[in-house]
């Protein structure tokens, strides 16, 4: 029987415009195109993981949309790429959630979310969710539904037996009692800066390994700084380890943080070694920032291996 990845969160569609350079506040910029692709981070990490897991991994969603035409899009778009959409359920109240996202020429974004429907996921549901945790090996959750919802999932999803990874974006304060229920927390520089109450700063290599330590002392058993072009930083308690990037012409870092959760949530559920995880997850990462788009960006598994093949670990 296939291990399975459970991914609680949100589903949005995305509105992405290209643009010279990234607004400042009151200014307006004139725009290169404009496209939507499926997106939400819960959504991005359930198609990418289920790209990355092919045969070897399934994949369920737990999530809520709308009535309306992009909820039949988004979930067309999981079930097109093998996940399991039978508990992504439909709310009269909200619409279904949009992000509007610019990305400049340099493949760097903004983002902003109208959560909708993704704010119907409701504490209240949790129980329900506990037919879909049974069996799986690992849970993965954002921060792009309501917190006591998160919560709640985290603490039954322990109960049934999973591994809990938690992406905390976006970034926001985060109660221990939370954090205490993770297994893995994967934050990026500035998330990991945020949780830790200190102001935004580039991260070093060499610096993230003490904020990793002072992160774990927050709750979670390991936690991973992605680092964006410096790769990531693991500490699990045994021994921090550094793992770089692979360089890459980046053309659009949506959704690469996604990429990244949903590779290392495969890699371990197949049961591979940290260091083998966090470089397959780096490679998947490496992969789909040189694309376009959310979902659309991420990699088929034999995409990845072929990367691998290429860029051997003594490299």
């Amino acid at each position: 029987m296939k291990p399975a990845i459970v991914v609680v969160g949100s589903l949005n569609m995305d509105f992405v415009v290209g643009v010279e350079h990234l607004p400042a506040p009151g200014e307006t910029v004139l725009g290169r195109n404009f496209q939507m692709f499926p997106g939400g981070k819960g959504a991005n990490q359930a198609v990418a993981a289920a790209k990355l897991g092919g045969n070897s991994v399934a994949v369920r969603m737990i999530g809520r949309v709308g009535y309306d035409v992009f909820a039949d899009h988004l979930k067309a778009s999981l079930s097109a790429a093998g996940v399991d959409v039978g508990a992504v359920h439909a709310t009269k109240s909200q619409a279904t959630g949009v992000a509007l996202i610019w990305v400049d020429r340099g493949g760097q974004n903004s983002i902003v979310v109208a959560s909708g429907a993704n704010g119907e996921l409701a504490a209240a549901d949790v129980e329900a969710m506990r037919p879909v945790f049974r069996g799986a090996r690992l849970a993965l959750f954002q921060l792009e539904t309501p917190l006591s919802t998160v919560a709640g999932a985290l603490a039954l999803a322990r109960q049934e037996g999973l591994e809990t990874m938690l992406d905390p974006a976006p970034a926001q304060p985060l109660p221990a009692e939370l954090l205490a229920k993770v297994d893995i927390l994967t934050p990026n520089e500035s998330e990991a800066l945020r949780l830790l109450g200190r102001p935004a700063a580039r991260v070093s290599p060499s610096a993230a390994i003490e904020m990793a330590e002072a992160l774990r002392w927050l709750g979670p058993k390991a936690v991973i700084i992605k680092l964006g072009d410096e790769g990531c930083l693991a500490h699990d308690g045994v021994a921090p380890r550094h793992v770089p990037a692979f360089p890459v012409e980046v053309k659009d870092t949506t959704a690469a943080g996604d990429t990244f959760n949903a590779a290392l949530a495969v890699a371990l559920a197949e049961g591979a070694p940290l260091e083998h995880a966090l470089r397959f997850a780096n490679a998947a990462a490496a992969i789909s920032v040189t694309r376009l788009g959310a979902q659309a960006s991420a990699p088929a598994r034999r995409e990845v291996d072929a990367f691998l093949e290429r860029h051997p670990a003594s490299a």
